[in-house]
């Protein structure tokens, strides 16, 4: 294994930008990479600074699967007790705002990557799918759910037992991308994204999340009490008192994170 980091981190302002950087492998999603990549989102997460995540894999490629070589030999118990899929719950367990720019190809692993992710910008060139049937396996880190729960069963039905691939374009129109953007100011739009979002009270930002996640994964009626507890919650903050004071003072409001 080479000395080479396998995630880069770089943080500016209020924002981390985390970056896939096994190249050469089409930042192939091996063990190694993944116990990477969640050491530097749960780092991010704790670090009060950081309000947003971007997550990349650079221009080319996004993440184009599993690391195949590493799971060839492996069997059932194997793969249970080396809880390889489990660890991805991790990166979901974020509470700050995770926004996937993708270039490139973003294909088994990679797809399941992007879509635990918040919001997902895609360069014209992307290209997003679950190829897994096409080696003997179905999606295992998420696709069949979450594909599903983003394109609807029928789209997602099709995508899954064909292995094919659409287009950002096709993505964009079925629900799956925010946007698409040009490949050279791919990288532009989801820091300007970014710097958005984490111009909003953090804390609202994250109680907000965490009840748009509860929309997509239970039921209406515990999404509904979630939905409640979080508002209220948010009377107890100090960027709430600092909102509602600037909007009846008609001044752009100060918000700390308190």
């Amino acid at each position: 294994m080479s000395d080479e980091r396998l995630v880069l981190t770089e943080v500016s302002g209020h924002i981390a930008t985390i970056t896939l950087n096994r190249p050469k492998a089409l930042n192939a999603l091996s063990p190694e990479l993944m116990d990477e990549l969640i050491a530097a989102v749960e780092a991010a997460d704790a670090d009060d600074s950081i309000r947003v995540l971007i997550l990349t894999g650079g221009p080319k490629v996004f993440a184009a699967g599993a690391d195949i070589k590493a799971m060839i030999e492996s069997s059932p118990m194997k793969m249970h007790a080396g809880g390889i899929i489990a660890k991805w719950d991790r990166i979901r367990s974020c509470a700050k705002p995770i926004i996937a720019a993708v270039g490139g190809y973003a294909l088994g692993g990679g797809c399941e990557l992007a879509m635990m992710c918040d919001i997902i910008l895609a360069s014209e060139s992307a290209q997003f799918g679950q190829p897994e049937i096409n080696i003997g396996v179905i999606p295992g880190a998420g696709g069949t759910q979450r594909l599903t729960r983003a394109i609807g069963p029928y789209r997602a039905m099709e995508l899954i037992l064909t292995g094919e691939m659409i287009s950002a374009q096709e993505a964009a129109r079925y629900g799956l991308v925010n946007h698409v953007c040009p490949a050279e100011s791919l990288m532009g739009e989801a820091r300007r994204l970014a710097e958005k979002i984490a111009s909003r009270p953090p804390m609202a930002v994250r109680m907000a999340k965490d009840a748009v996640r509860y929309a997509a994964e239970t039921t209406l009626r515990e999404g509904l009490e979630i939905e409640k507890r979080n508002f209220y919650m948010l009377f107890d903050t100090q960027d709430q008192k600092e909102g509602m004071r600037a909007f009846i003072e008609k001044r752009k409001p100060e918000f700390t994170g308190e």
